[in-house]
């Protein structure tokens, strides 16, 4: 089946963390953290709807600036999140520079930036560009679980791992992945269309089998449609599977409750991108900085039970023995023993 999600790292393991998740015949994108993105061209940039920020420490937020400047005099809306605190420092970006132009565009940027805090309260503001970004409230709300984002087709969760400072990992969860069986539509004398989308919106919000469904399409100029039973549709042409699942863990400390926490959010998970700053045999300043070992990491992954571990944010300081990160890592991840350097 192919999949819903296509996530890849925006930099190499030693670049600034960044995950860039595409959607399959969607034109728009998710962003799992904000770093160092001049790798991404401006047509992708556009497509990114929302971004999700797991604390604002400057190899995690600094491509704010480039994600406004691309966005600048278009309509648009951009949604972010991220950690207690984050509206506050989005307004300081905003207010940085001079707006005194902007009343001139046509267009209505605005950002709209959500703080999770742990205990479950949502607050938000709103930055139109208009307005030259001045802040403007939005109601609170509660969130149960650590949803952050919750659409028709998927969701986004979030939980806060120790780094000194409060910092979100996120899973990424696809509610059910469908896919269209071309062959099926053709013995039927079916198009493929919009339609197969409202198909699958009503087959999730499970309607009722013997419901009419309208398949319409368009024609030499004409609109044609025919009406069959959503569960004939269903069976015939539709094939359901678990959705994906995709993990973002970075910037945290091994301790028990990071450890339960880490896997409890991303159990099961098909892919999961997590730091791998240090070797194990730097355990002692991986404590001290708060973060993870290549070691840590794949345990967590295997713990976890997730189908493929995706190692990043390499330190620096392993610019000549990247191999041995990913070797210890994929060694713990799998249970087996690493090879010496």
């Amino acid at each position: 089946m192919k999949p819903y999600l296509h996530p890849q790292p925006v930099n190499d393991a030693f670049g600034d963390p960044a995950v860039y998740v595409d959607f399959l015949f969607e034109k728009r994108a998710l962003l799992l953290d904000l770093g160092d993105i001049q790798a991404l061209p401006p047509r992708k940039i556009l497509r990114i709807s929302h971004v999700f920020v797991s604390h604002t420490h400057m190899d995690h937020f600094i491509g704010f600036d480039r994600i406004v400047r691309i966005c600048l005099g278009r309509e648009r809306q951009l949604e972010m999140f991220g950690p207690p605190g984050f509206i506050d420092q989005v307004e300081h970006k905003l207010a940085a520079y001079t707006w005194n132009l902007v009343q001139n565009y046509e267009t209505d940027f605005t950002i709209v930036a959500t703080e999770w805090h742990p205990h479950g309260a949502i607050q938000a503001a709103r930055f139109r560009c208009p307005e030259c970004f001045r802040r403007e409230r939005c109601p609170p709300a509660v969130t149960d679980d650590g949803i952050l984002l919750d659409e028709e087709v998927l969701r986004v969760r979030a939980v806060a791992l120790d780094h000194r400072i409060p910092c979100l990992a996120f899973a990424i969860e696809e509610k059910q992945h469908i896919n269209v069986w071309k062959n099926r539509l053709d013995e039927l004398g079916l198009p493929t269309g919009p339609w197969l989308q409202e198909l699958k919106a009503a087959v999730r919000r499970g309607d009722a089998d013997d419901m009419p469904f309208r398949v319409w399409w368009h024609e030499h100029g004409e609109t044609h449609e025919r009406y069959l039973p959503l569960g004939l549709l269903r069976s015939k042409v539709l094939r359901l599977a678990p959705g994906q699942k995709i993990g973002y863990v970075v910037d945290t400390v091994y301790h028990a409750d990071n450890a339960r926490r880490i896997i409890d959010l991303t159990r099961d998970a098909d892919v999961l991108f997590c730091e791998t700053v240090f070797l194990d045999e730097d355990a002692e300043r991986a404590a001290k900085t708060y973060h993870l070992t290549a070691t840590q990491a794949g345990r967590l992954a295997r713990e976890a039970a997730v189908k493929r571990l995706v190692p990043l944010h390499f330190s620096a300081r392993y610019s000549e023995r990247e191999e041995v990160l990913h070797r210890e890592a994929q060694a713990a991840f799998t249970g087996t023993v690493a090879t010496p350097d």
